[in-house]
């Protein structure tokens, strides 16, 4: 968060706000690189990575006054639990029964109907329907995709409300996330408006990458609703996608990577999106941008380099608590009670319960590449890593975490997690398919589940038994029970 980053001296724990699939190994940015860690996940083609030079980051500026709140959605009702709409079977492969088709991510809305994603098709299927429905070419993803257009691909879904989902994409970062405003005034005073400073090609860049908030049409065909850009705080224009809430001006968060909605609880229907830079919190249709945990690099002037690795794992621990994983870092945060209030530091309005690393995996400057963070109900911590495998955690202080591997997997490389309420947590894995860690029982193979990928795992509690949706090379397997 901008605002903080004159406080450098006082160390990385201080710095948490700041203005699952399987990837292939790519070659990893230039040394002082505070965002970019690996290129996301190409949907189309397989386009060059793109690295971004040091950034470094300087003193804060005074936060703008709001002008006036931005409304937020009240969150919704308490559902009533039921078995819900879809069948209820211990184990239900649903692309053979379903017609699924090619899915890169999958989502469920407090309708319970099933969100599919695939490069530029949003698919949907709702209860009573024998197929989905697909529509091609919404939003960011109209003109095609490239580095020319608003996106370069798609990435992740997430059900919201009933008839509602929101979906990420991918583009490159920018050499410096600074943008001018119409106004031409510097960082960080504002004091010196020189309009020559404005570049309408750039400011432009604001629009690329980021979220789209999409709906269900009654035909079942998905439209646009609207393209993120309302900030929980009105420091600037609303209609520029995600920047950052407390400084308009900084377009850091460009490429959505992960994202999890939150099922139950006080907070209940909002969304979090992990990105190439922080956290995103969304209530609706308006957004706070962003937090992170980070660690500072020593620069040979003396000075420091921010280093916000992508944010690849995030999660929801039983009681609210925010769990977020970066290539690099490990952070904890208990959300603060309005959205906008989320990028603010403070220990009153957002605990921070963890920002730090696993000296046991790897020193902080080497990635540790987190794909999965959960808690289980008996209050234990995991981690699984894309290359490192699964990590139980323990936190000693808020900048001191230390770790254990479990053993007992075939592979380290791991690609999603998901606890469950009868205590288990389930581990995807590359290469091995779908594993359950059941208390004390050890570690399992899950039978069922076709497909040795596994993309994502996404838990839904709201009916009774649980689904657990299990996306992998092979398709979609729900299973009921846990």
């Amino acid at each position: 968060m901008r605002r903080l980053l004159g406080a450098w001296a006082v160390g990385a724990m201080v710095a948490w706000g700041c203005g699952s699939t399987t990837e292939e190994p790519r070659t990893p940015g230039v040394d002082e690189n505070p965002a970019r860690s690996e290129e996301p996940p190409p949907q189309v083609g397989q386009p060059p990575p793109v690295t971004e030079p040091p950034v470094t980051e300087p003193p804060a500026p005074t936060e703008p006054v709001p002008t006036e709140p931005v409304p937020t959605e009240p969150p919704p009702p308490a559902p009533v639990v039921t078995v819900g709409p879809w069948p209820n079977e211990p184990v239900v492969n649903y692309s053979s029964r379903y017609g699924l088709g090619d899915v890169r991510a999958v989502a469920v809305d407090d309708a319970y109907n099933l969100w599919l994603l695939d490069g530029d098709r949003i698919g949907v299927l709702r209860p009573g329907d024998t197929s989905p429905r697909w529509t091609s070419g919404v939003g960011q993803a109209a003109p095609g995709f490239g580095p020319d257009k608003l996106a370069m691909g798609s990435t992740v879904i997430c059900g919201g409300s009933a008839g509602r989902a929101y979906v990420g994409y991918f583009t490159y970062e920018l050499d410096s996330a600074f943008i001018y405003s119409p106004d031409g005034t510097n960082f960080p005073a504002y004091n010196d408006p020189d309009p020559t400073r404005f570049d309408p090609v750039r400011y432009q860049e604001y629009q690329k990458g980021d979220l789209d908030v999409v709906k269900l049409l009654p035909d079942g065909s998905v439209a646009l609703e609207t393209h993120l850009s309302r900030s929980a705080r009105s420091n600037g224009p609303q209609d520029i996608g995600i920047r950052n809430t407390n400084d308009h001006h900084f377009d850091e968060d460009r490429s959505v990577l992960s994202c999890t909605k939150v099922m139950r609880g006080k907070h209940r229907g909002q969304v979090y999106i992990g990105t190439n830079h922080g956290v995103t919190r969304i209530q609706g249709t308006v957004y706070n941008s962003h937090r992170h945990p980070v660690w500072f690099k020593p620069k040979p002037d003396g000075g420091v380099t921010q280093m916000a690795g992508y944010t690849y794992a995030l999660g929801v621990a039983p009681n609210g608590d925010v769990l977020i994983g970066n290539d690099w870092s490990i952070g904890v945060v208990t959300p603060s009670e309005l959205l906008a209030d989320w990028d603010k530091t403070s220990q009153t309005l957002n605990p921070e319960k963890l920002n730090s690393f696993l000296p046991e995996v790897n020193a902080e400057p080497e990635m540790d590449y987190w794909r999965g963070i959960q808690q289980t109900q008996d209050g234990l911590y995991y981690l699984a890593s894309k290359e490192y495998g699964l990590w139980k955690m323990s936190i000693a202080r808020r900048s001191e975490a230390h770790g254990t591997k479990v053993a007992g997997l075939p592979t380290d490389r791991l690609t999603a997690l998901a606890a469950t309420d009868d205590g288990s947590l389930f581990i995807g894995t590359e290469g091995f398919g779908l594993w359950r860690m059941e208390g004390q029982k050890g570690l399992s193979h899950v039978e069922g589940v076709d497909g040795v990928v596994v993309k994502q795992v996404l838990y839904d509690p709201t009916v009774k038994p649980a689904m657990l949706y299990v996306l992998t090379n092979a398709g979609l397997t729900v299973i009921r029970g846990h």
